[in-house]
């Protein structure tokens, strides 16, 4: 069977072509409100994360897990960070090389699958930031590992994280059928057509065991956390939180 993260990042790709919100670069006049002061990223869908979360980022060395598409780590470099960012789409890489190059920054781009071990030495970052994407993973506590090694001490993990609740339907207008958790297509067959007809890749549902306690086994202190919606359709009208976002500390 072709590799699930493989499956993914082609189908990320296919989103990019046909406009996914999560793959359109920020604009010139975006990255130069940045270079103003005039700037907010996001974890989740739709709520800006606290600025007391990052601390001072001129110089510090940034890690964008997963998190390509031109989107934040302009805004890293805006700020004077030194920026790394790391992902398996394509697409997403070519969206970072467009606005590095177009504003003139430097930033590493490395093409790669955080589902294996990060290639990067032990205490090489400051701070990670690691949008909604461990749902595309089928473990996640192996990530919080590799995130808390490559982290120097005093090291500041943000993470969004997918609480499940957007698998608990079929269709999230069709209250009639509640799904087997975990969501697992690799384990569920009937779970994996589900996801095949709707060109949704291969995606995961995780506890909160597995995710916030998952960081707290890796050795991390959890300082921060709120909740998100979806942004739009049935749970966001109903005010039902879909996403967290975690801020962590690798103590010194």
């Amino acid at each position: 069977m072709e590799n699930y993260a493989d499956i993914n990042a082609a189908t990320i790709d296919r989103w990019i072509e046909e406009g996914w919100e999560w793959g359109i670069p920020i604009s010139h006049e975006e990255y130069e409100r940045a270079l103003q002061g005039d700037w907010q990223m996001v974890l989740t869908p739709t709520k800006p994360v606290p600025k007391a979360w990052y601390g001072e980022l001129k110089g510090k060395r940034v890690l964008g897990l997963a998190s390509g598409g031109g989107q934040q780590m302009p805004v890293f470099a805006a700020l004077g960070a030194v920026c790394t960012v790391f992902d398996y789409s394509e697409r997403q890489l070519e969206s970072e090389r467009l606005v590095a190059a177009r504003e003139g920054y430097d930033i590493r781009i490395i093409r790669g699958d955080m589902t294996k071990p990060l290639p990067f030495e032990d205490g090489e970052f400051d701070l990670i930031f690691h949008p909604v994407s461990n749902c595309y993973v089928q473990e996640v506590k192996p990530i919080f590992r590799e995130c808390f090694r490559v982290l120097a001490p005093g090291g500041i993990l943000l993470s969004g994280l997918d609480n499940g609740i957007n698998f608990l339907f079929a269709n999230e207008d069709c209250r009639e059928e509640l799904s087997m958790f975990p969501f697992d297509p690799l384990k569920n067959p009937e779970q994996r057509a589900q996801l095949e007809a709707d060109d949704d890749g291969m995606q995961f549902s995780h506890t909160m065991e597995e995710q916030i306690g998952g960081q707290l086994e890796a050795g991390f202190r959890l300082t921060h956390l709120y909740e998100d919606t979806n942004g739009a359709g049935t749970f966001h009208e109903h005010h039902i939180p879909c996403y967290l976002a975690t801020r962590a500390i690798k103590e010194k």
